[in-house]
Formats: structure tokens, sequence, C-alpha cells
């Protein structure tokens, strides 16, 4: 028996680990699920209230408030995902929202993923 493609590329066990975790991870209005997502060169993070089913605030690294970002040391990418952390938890502080459930979707809690967090909450998220 043949397995499925998508079953074994990366990006396939990644949904899979995703799909598996979001059995357990549910966003409310009080406490909206933020997740993440990574691609080579960008990455955004969004909040959800999931029995809305509607994103409450949502920030990619495209936007024009990080579009001029100067980083100063060598890793870029986890510098710009550290400060689009940031720029969502003052965003969502607007909105009203101060503690979170983190959804990494899937992926390692390293890297980008783990700055992106670490900046969340030092702009004043709890999770």
């Amino acid at each position: 028996m043949r397995k499925r493609k998508s079953v074994t590329t990366r990006e396939g066990q990644r949904k899979r680990r995703h799909a598996r975790v979001r059995k357990k991870i549910w966003g409310t209005a009080g406490r909206p699920r933020l997740v993440v997502f990574r691609s080579l060169k960008n990455f955004e993070g969004q909040l959800v209230d999931d029995d809305a089913g509607r994103t409450l605030v949502g920030l990619s690294t495209l936007c024009a408030d990080l579009s001029n970002f100067k980083a100063e040391g060598k890793n870029v990418r986890v510098e710009q995902a550290k400060a689009a952390g940031k720029l969502l938890a003052d965003r969502a502080k607007a909105v009203g929202v101060e503690t979170v459930v983190f959804d990494r979707a899937g992926y390692q809690y390293h890297g980008r993923v783990k700055a992106f967090a670490e900046g969340a909450r030092e702009g004043g998220l709890k999770f």
C-alpha cells in the first residue's frame, strides 16, 4: 500500500502535527489562539477566536510598520520575528487581549518561532 504524498513531505508532516495539536488547543474571545506561520523569508502571526471563527489581529513581517526594520545582529530574520511579536502584542493590547494560547502550528519551538513568542511576551502578552 502506498502512502499519500502529502504525508511524506515536510509540509505534510507539519500539517499532521498541527492537526494533532489543534485537537487540544482552542481559542476563545477572552483567551484567543496565537497561531504562527513561517515561510522561508517571512513570518506571520494572528490572534484567532475559534468560537466565533474570526481573526482578531493579524500581522506579517511584510506589513508597513516592519518594512523599514533594520536588524543589528547577524540573524536578521530572527530579530525581525521578535520585533513582529512585540508589535502584535501592542496591537492585541489595543483590542483588549492580554492572555493567549500559543499555537506553534507544528513548527519546532526554536529560532524564529521562539523569537516571535519571546517578543510577544516582552510586549505584554501572557501565555
